[in-house]
């Protein structure tokens, strides 16, 4: 086991997952719970996965609580579906739920705006039996283009996630390539070039990629980068990952964005959860 050595990452801005971690709270606590821990950026998945268009006073009590808490909002999912559960996006599924992704993208935009917050992401989707999977990379693709061109009205970039295949046999972007390759397909679309790469380490260490390759290929095309231990998903410093190498590697390599800690904290709670992060290194700078 490599353990986590935090001097190795010196130079990164953590931010905390909040739909992954402090889920013992209410999701109205756990801004205030990630600055009691000393974090002073959080990242969100879409936050009501029964509905892409929540009434405006979920909004605005969801707003205020991360401004109460001195907290800033660095990134935010598109509506996604039944996320966790059985959903891995919905803007490539024909039908009800790509309606919902469009209802959805300018409520996003909004509530992202309002809150300063720059990177939004825009799970693909799963493949659906019976649909030709060409169709569905058409539709995908007007999909992220609308999401695209309302990111960029809020000076944000939009960013597309390779997941792994085990968990989610069903989602097509289950690489580095492949996440990257879609990516370009929507700057081309778009002009505006604005969508990047999503490269969450867990992810493609279950799928096996090499690591340092990716890195070295796609940290200048990278717009946010997420972490958890393998195998597991959990604490660093608990599996098999050279996690803190691999993150001097992306400084090395020129990626200066924010890394998420989205991994599951097990039995630790709260604070807890972080024991291997110094608190000096969970508030960004």
């Amino acid at each position: 086991m490599p353990g986590f050595d935090p001097s190795r990452a010196a130079g990164h801005r953590f931010d905390v997952n909040l739909s992954i971690l402090f889920t013992e709270l209410p999701l109205l606590e756990r801004p205030a719970a990630a600055a009691a821990a000393g974090f002073t950026e959080v990242e969100l998945w879409w936050p009501w996965p029964d509905t892409p268009t929540p009434p405006r006073s979920r909004l605005d009590a969801l707003r205020t609580a991360i401004e109460a808490a001195g907290v800033r909002l660095v990134g935010l999912n598109f509506y996604a579906g039944m996320l966790p559960g059985p959903d891995r996006g919905a803007l490539s599924v024909p039908g009800a739920e790509s309606d919902r992704f469009r209802a959805n993208v300018d409520v996003v935009a909004e509530f992202a705006g309002s809150l300063g917050c720059a990177a939004l992401n825009a799970l693909y989707g799963n493949r659906i039996p019976g649909v030709d999977p060409a169709a569905q990379d058409e539709l995908a693709l007007e999909n992220l283009v609308s999401a695209a061109r309302a990111a960029d009205r809020i000076g944000a970039a939009l960013l597309v996630e390779a997941l792994n295949s085990t968990d989610s046999p069903h989602y097509p972007l289950d690489s580095a390539e492949a996440a990257v390759a879609v990516a370009d397909r929507v700057n081309e679309a778009t002009g505006l070039g604005n969508a990047a790469f999503l490269m969450d380490l867990y992810h493609l260490a279950v799928n096996g990629e090499d690591l340092e390759r990716v890195i070295d290929r796609y940290a200048g095309r990278t717009g946010h980068v997420q972490i958890a231990d393998h195998p597991g998903r959990g604490v660093p410093g608990t599996g098999t990952l050279p996690l803190a190498e691999l993150l001097a590697r992306l400084r090395g390599a020129g990626y200066g964005g924010r890394v998420g800690l989205e991994y599951l904290p097990g039995g630790r709670r709260g604070a807890d959860a972080f024991d291997w992060l110094p608190r000096e290194a969970r508030a960004a700078r």
